[in-house]
C-alpha cells in the first residue's frame, strides 16, 4: 500500500521508503494540519539536499538545523522546538538502534513490546504510540501478535480515528470528520 500523508506524491514517496521520515512526520503531527507535519521530513531532506538519516540529524548544530526548519515556508508551526524534538528523536534513534529505526518493529517480541518501544521515543506519548502502532499494522503490514490491541481504539479495523486510517483524500475527510465530532461531544 502507498502512504498518502502528505497528500503530496513526491512527500508521501519518501514517507513509503524512509522509515525515519514516517516516524519524523509522526513527531510533528501535532498543532498543524496532518499534510503539513508529514510533508515535513520531505521539506527537511530538500533542504539537506539528500534523505534524512539520524546520524545527521543528531549531529546536527542546534541552532543551524532549527534555523533549517524555521525557513520559509517553515517545517512546523514552532520550528525551534520541533526542530529540538527532531534531533532528540534522531540522537536516541542513533543511541539504541545504530540510527536504523525500522529495526523498532523489526526486533519487537509483539504488539506490546513494540507499544513499549514507540512509549520511549522522545516526542512520543502512549496515543501517539497508539497511533503509529496501528499506522504500522493496516498500513505497513507490520502486523505483531497483539498489534490492534495494543494499538486500542486506533487498531480497530473499519475506524477513521488517525493517520493510521488515512490512504486517500476521502479517508481524510471521513477522519477529519470524526475527530470534529469526538470534539463536539467533549464540548457538550
Amino acid at each position: 500500500m502507498r502512504i498518502q500523508l502528505a497528500q503530496r506524491s513526491e512527500a508521501d514517496e519518501l514517507l513509503g521508503r524512509s522509515p525515519l521520515a514516517l516516524l519524523v512526520g509522526m513527531l510533528l503531527d501535532q498543532q498543524v494540519p496532518m499534510e503539513w507535519a508529514f510533508t515535513g521530513p520531505f521539506t527537511i531532506s530538500e533542504r539537506l539536499g539528500h534523505d534524512l538519516t539520524a546520524a545527521e540529524i543528531a549531529s546536527y548544530d542546534p541552532e543551524a538545523f532549527a534555523a533549517l526548519l524555521a525557513e520559509k515556508p517553515a517545517v512546523h508551526r514552532y520550528p525551534k522546538s520541533m526542530a529540538a524534538r527532531v534531533q532528540q528523536l534522531a540522537a536516541y534513534l542513533v543511541e539504541e538502534y545504530d540510527g536504523r529505526p525500522e529495526r523498532i518493529w523489526a526486533e519487537a517480541a509483539d504488539g506490546k513490546d513494540l507499544l513499549k518501544r514507540l512509549m520511549a521515543l522522545p516526542g512520543y506519548g502512549k496515543q501517539k504510540a497508539q497511533i503509529f502502532l496501528a499506522l504500522l499494522g493496516k498500513q505497513l503490514g507490520v502486523q505483531h501478535s497483539g498489534w490492534r490491541e495494543a494499538a486500542g481504539l486506533y487498531g480497530e479495523e473499519g475506524s477513521h480515528r488517525s493517520v493510521a486510517d488515512v490512504v486517500d483524500a476521502d479517508s481524510l475527510a471521513r477522519v477529519r470528520a470524526t475527530k470534529q465530532e469526538a470534539k463536539r461531544a467533549a464540548t457538550t
